[in-house]
Formats: structure tokens, sequence, C-alpha cells
């Protein structure tokens, strides 16, 4: 961006660069919000909370290996980013992600980055690197290989449409109402978009989010066809669930079975 200003001594007309207040200032913000996720333990504690669960204080500072007294520090800084919210019960102090948008953009730049470039080094973290990739939560919709099967089923069925994202076919949406008890012609009180694609960042596929992909999760969670595992956010389809996805989206049950690979370490190289 450039003004005109006029040099009385030559009668010239000179163009000077003029900084735009709102662009700088908006760089500034991006770059201040950026920090609080280029520190690995923040970024840990964020990754920790993408279930949409609360934690305390003091879980998430023994699960990131942190003293107390650091991850306060931490935690302060994320909340006053705008990255986290906090209430307190009793003597204990809760903390989740501030809202489903946070998680969004997690998976977002997690998708960006890839899969890990490193595999686990002990059996335990591949243990829970393979449940986590065959299905989890993210925030309140379903992710992992799950999430994404159970998308691409309801395109085949004619239920979602991608011509540039995901849209709900009108199928879509008596099949909601239908066999989900979810009537989605009812415009949101939040506005939150009524689909929404997430790229998967184990997949590489969209899965289904927005308010159909939380209700259907909800849905899924509250009738037992998926049951958590370990920590709470992988997830596994139990038999009722098997049976629910077969009829509802035409799903071989097997299809579960091949969806959680055994866990393998690297071979140690031979001397």
């Amino acid at each position: 961006m450039t003004a005109r200003t006029s040099a009385p001594a030559s009668g010239r007309t000179v163009m000077r660069p003029v900084r735009a207040a709102s662009a700088t200032a908006g760089g500034a913000e991006l770059a201040a919000f950026a920090a609080l996720l280029a520190e690995r333990t923040r970024a840990e504690i964020c990754l920790l909370l993408v279930d949409g669960r609360a934690w305390t204080a003091g879980e998430l500072a023994r699960a990131t290996r942190i003293a107390p007294p650091t991850a306060t520090e931490h935690l302060n800084r994320l909340i006053a980013g705008g990255l986290l919210t906090e209430y307190r019960q009793g003597r204990h102090r809760y903390l989740r992600l501030a809202n489903r948008e946070v998680a969004a953009l997690l998976e977002t730049l997690l998708a960006h980055i890839g899969p890990p470039a490193t595999r686990p080094s002990s059996l335990r973290a591949a243990t829970v690197e393979a449940a986590l990739a065959s299905g989890r939560t993210c925030y309140d919709h379903l992710a992992g290989r799950l999430g994404v099967t159970l998308t691409e089923a309801m395109i085949v069925r004619g239920l979602l449409d991608e011509p540039n994202g995901l849209a709900l076919t009108d199928q879509g949406s008596r099949w909601f109402a239908g066999d989900l008890g979810m009537d989605l012609s009812r415009p949101a009180r939040n506005r939150r978009p009524l689909v929404r694609p997430c790229i998967d960042w184990t997949e590489r596929r969209p899965h289904l989010g927005g308010a159909a992909g939380a209700h259907l999760y909800r849905r899924a969670r509250d009738l037992e066809w998926i049951h958590p595992t370990g920590t709470g956010r992988a997830i596994r389809v139990t038999p009722a669930g098997r049976t629910a996805w077969a009829t509802l989206l035409g799903i071989d049950p097997q299809t579960w079975d091949q969806s959680t690979p055994t866990p393998t370490l690297p071979r140690e190289r031979d001397n």
C-alpha cells in the first residue's frame, strides 16, 4: 500500500510506502497465538484435551511429566490465549478446550503435519497409537478409521454428497430423523454448521463433523454401539454396534475386526 506525497523542491510526486496498521496488528496476534502451540508441553496439553473431557491440572501435569508449578504456568498461558477454559469444583481445577473450534483447529494442524515420522518405541505406545488410529473422538464426533468408514458408507448410501466437501442430502435428513431421532431441519441455536468435513489426520480422508457428526456420536454412545477404551479417547465398536451399522449403513461386521491392527514395533538391526 502506498500514499502519494509531493516534494515541493523538485515538483515531483514521490510514492512512499504506508504500513497497514490492521495487517500489522493481525500479524502480531497470529504470531502470539502460534507461540502458544510452539512449546511442546503446551501442544501436548492441548492434544490431551481434544477428547472433549475436562482434566484436572494435576492429571495434565502427570500426563506431560512436568512439575505442578510448571503445569500451572503453561495452563495459565493457554487460558489467557483463548485455547483453554477452566472451572473449579471443590479444591480441583478442571481444564478443557475452550470450544469445538479449537479442537477442529488442532485436528486440521495435525492433518497438515501428517502421521508421525518416527514409530513408537514401546509396545504400550504402539498399542495406544493403533487404538487411536482405529477409532477415536475428535471433541464431540467420531474420527479415525471408525469415523471415516461411517462417513464413506453414508456417501455410498446417498445420505451424504461430496461435490465440494460434504453436504447432507434429503435422504440423509430423513435417515437422521427416522433412524437416529434427530430433526436436522431445525436450525441449530448456536448456528453450528450442519455438516462439516474434517480431514482425518491418521486416515488422510474426511470424517463427518458438525451438528450431524456430533449427534451421530452421541446416539452411538447412548445406545452403546461404541465404547471407550484406555484413557477414553480411543473408541471400539461393540457387538451391538456391529449389528446397528450393518443394518443402518450396510457395513460388513467383519470390517471392525480389520480396523484394529496388532501393534508392531521396529525390528532391531541384526549385527
